[in-house]
């Protein structure tokens, strides 16, 4: 049944508020590039404590169609297209109002509008048949999004096998004001043939699911934590590796830069470590918990 409970015609189960938390890429290993256009990957997804959230509502007598307000967000919404898409599938949800309380910074590499998406996809479940083609089709960070968890992330981002919660972590994060395009890191990295061959990203896969499964930190095992987009990145934004430097010198285990970037993590092994980094760095910093959404065990 879906969180708007509305099967019996009786109560639509509005107004309510829903939780969007963020992804960090512990890593990011670039394959070949398909004929479609999209490349192979592998990579660990992880959900943090850091979330936007969306309150959604019934739209009134005089609703024409679904709203969403996300200010700050030019643009048509993520969230927008989730919905028309769920209604061509026979999703019978009334006219909606969906206010965004962006926290996760956008154009980020930390997944929030495939956040804010998916949640409003868990809306469709038990009355849309395919909500995770229909995620895939949003985009490839999406269908993670769908139950926030620990993941090993293959193909084009459809393939999700489920990794056990990960041993206490805390992650410092460094945003940016202005964000980067997915698509122009991509094309960087073409240009600087950063790909892999098939062949070493499926090694790199089992080599990622061995440890993580595990149910360590990824502290232990850092050599693992690469990111092949990193350098497009870079070469687009200098800056991003004046970032990973202030991260090194507050002591993080280790720093990365999440997804297509630009912002750059540091690992911490404790809450503590993680509150002191953060207070060195300056206000700009962001500490959450690794691994998790903040939300287990609270009822559904």
């Amino acid at each position: 049944m879906s969180d708007a409970e509305n099967r019996d015609g009786e109560s639509s189960g509005f107004p309510l508020e829903l939780t969007a938390p963020a992804k960090l890429n512990l890593c990011l290993y670039l394959g070949p590039r398909r004929k479609d256009g999209l490349h192979e990957l592998t990579s660990i997804f992880e959900p943090l404590t850091l979330n936007d959230t969306l309150a959604v509502s019934e739209g009134g007598p005089d609703a024409l169609a679904d709203q969403v307000i996300c200010p700050g967000v030019p643009g048509e919404n993520l969230v927008t297209k989730a919905m028309r898409m769920m209604r061509s599938e026979g999703w019978s949800a009334p006219l909606l109002r969906v206010e965004i309380e962006k926290r996760i910074p956008v154009q980020a590499g930390l997944g929030g509008g495939s956040a804010d998406a998916a949640a409003i996809l868990r809306l469709g479940v038990g009355e849309v048949e395919d909500i995770a083609g229909l995620a895939l089709l949003l985009g490839a960070d999406v269908p993670s999004q769908l139950s926030p968890k620990a993941l090993l992330v293959e193909g084009v981002g459809q393939k999700l096998t489920s990794l056990p919660r990960p041993a206490e972590h805390w992650v410092v994060l460094i945003p940016f004001e202005s964000g980067l395009s997915t698509r122009a890191v991509f094309d960087e990295a073409d240009r600087m043939k950063l790909g892999r061959p098939r062949e070493e990203i499926d090694d790199i896969s089992g080599r990622l699911w061995a440890v993580a499964t595990n149910a360590v930190s990824p502290l232990a095992y850092p050599a693992l934590l690469v990111n092949d987009l990193e350098p497009a990145a870079l070469s687009l934004m200098p800056e991003i590796g004046l970032a990973k430097e202030r991260l090194d010198s507050a002591d993080a285990g280790f720093t990365g830069m999440t997804g297509t970037g630009p912002t750059v993590f540091g690992l911490f092994p404790d809450r503590d470590s993680a509150e002191a980094a953060a207070s060195e760095i300056g206000p700009e910093a962001i500490v959450c918990e690794g691994g998790s959404t903040g939300l287990e065990g609270s009822p559904s």
